[in-house]
């Protein structure tokens, strides 16, 4: 899967750590979960504070304007963070599942190259809330809203995967 926002600094960041975790939560071992924007800016230091707050280790491991960050679990491979465009040669170029994330991208991108399914969940940006003193309670909010529709999406998935008799 390619999580797909606009700038590849905040949902998308959120969707793809929630997607995975949940996978692994789920027990969906093939399951691997990148992101991208239609543009590469940075992932957001807010995005990264709302996961923390929510009790996940994010680390900083690069520096530059574009830094790498990890979320190291136990049971679940490393999650790697930075942003990029979603046709990043460390992306799937083929056979994955294209989740937007955000309006601006789902119309700037109504066809993904490579896809073999594009799916439409856009929320708000919280970015709205940036340096007001609403700020941290925006981005759990939508840190909580992303990660509940995520985890739906990965319990789903190994109950129909269950229910056909095939292996997680």
């Amino acid at each position: 899967m390619v999580v797909i926002c606009t700038h590849n600094s905040r949902r998308s960041h959120m969707g793809q750590l929630w997607l995975q975790v949940g996978a692994a939560w789920y027990g969906l071992k093939g399951v691997r979960v990148w992101s991208g924007g239609t543009e590469a800016t940075a992932f957001h230091p807010n995005a990264v504070a709302a996961a923390r707050r929510f009790g996940f280790p994010v680390e900083r491991v690069g520096e530059g304007d574009n830094p790498r960050y990890e979320l190291r679990l136990p049971g679940m491979e490393p999650v790697v963070f930075f942003s990029k465009r979603f046709d990043d040669p460390v992306n799937p170029r083929r056979d994955f599942a294209a989740v937007m994330v955000c309006s601006d991208a789902d119309e700037a991108c109504p066809f993904v190259p490579g896809a073999a399914a594009r799916f439409s969940l856009p929320f708000a940006d919280p970015k709205e809330a940036d340096g007001r003193p609403n700020q941290d309670e925006v981005y759990d909010a939508r840190f909580a809203q992303i990660g509940t529709e995520m985890l739906f999406v990965m319990r789903e998935a190994a109950r129909l995967l269950r229910e056909e008799g095939q292996s997680a």
